[in-house]
């Protein structure tokens, strides 16, 4: 059976009743909105280092939540875009914002007692220190990058590792990513997946990924995470 209103989220009754103790978000497109200057620091390296002519940033954007150098090899593209698509990142990362509705969404889940993790395809570094700008950073009791696993999405390790440093039982943690990798890197390590659709992203692709649940708002995550027993 499913439940679904426009308070609620599109998931199976079984979800919205589990109890749940962790949740591990993706960062871009999830937690913060940072496609434009995304868009502008691959321009610049894909300038840079390939030359004139269009920077392919839609065919990247399809790739999102995979490492840099992983999308790299899948679009054939020289691995030394990536040292200037890290700067310039790092150089326009006082543009990036966060979307509205997440920070009330994580003041909400720590006041219920839920541990929360960032599983990212970005370096761990680089993400520590945008959502440490951002004043996001204190929410997470980790922030794991796709560099510090041995493999990272769409195979299940980071999301494994987060739940290893959060010491919580994949059956009691949910993942919320916007990308078909998000999805299947959560499946393979046995986590309830939710799709983020208030970026806008490939509605049709991600639903097809098969999430378990589909939030429209930041806000619908909490009918999936009532209060943790005893807290």
């Amino acid at each position: 059976m499913t439940v679904h209103s426009p308070d609620r989220p599109l998931a199976p009754a079984g979800l919205l009743t589990a109890t749940r103790r962790a949740v591990v978000f993706d960062l871009d497109g999830v937690i913060v909105d940072s496609f434009a200057v995304m868009r502008e620091a691959f321009a610049i390296a894909y300038a840079e280092v390939v030359g004139d002519g269009p920077a392919p940033f839609e065919e990247y954007v399809r790739h999102q939540g995979r490492y840099f150098p992983d999308i790299m090899r899948i679009m054939g593209l020289p691995l030394e875009m990536e040292e200037p698509f890290v700067r310039e990142s790092y150089r326009l990362a006082h543009r990036v914002e966060v979307f509205d509705g997440v920070l009330e969404l994580l003041l909400t889940l720590r006041v219920r007692g839920l541990r929360l993790a960032v599983a990212t395809g970005k370096a761990g570094d680089r993400a520590r220190s945008l959502l440490d700008g951002l004043g996001l950073l204190p929410f997470f009791a980790h922030v794991i990058g796709s560099d510090e696993v041995p493999r990272p999405k769409p195979a299940p390790d980071i999301v494994r590792r987060a739940l290893e440093l959060l010491d919580v039982p994949p059956e009691e943690a949910i993942m919320v990513g916007d990308a078909p990798t998000d999805l299947a890197s959560a499946r393979d390590a046995g986590v309830a997946s939710a799709a983020a659709l208030w970026v806008g992203p490939d509605e049709e692709e991600l639903l097809g990924a098969g999430p378990d649940a589909v939030l429209r708002r930041p806000c619908d995550l909490l009918a999936l995470c009532p209060a943790v027993p005893g807290d």
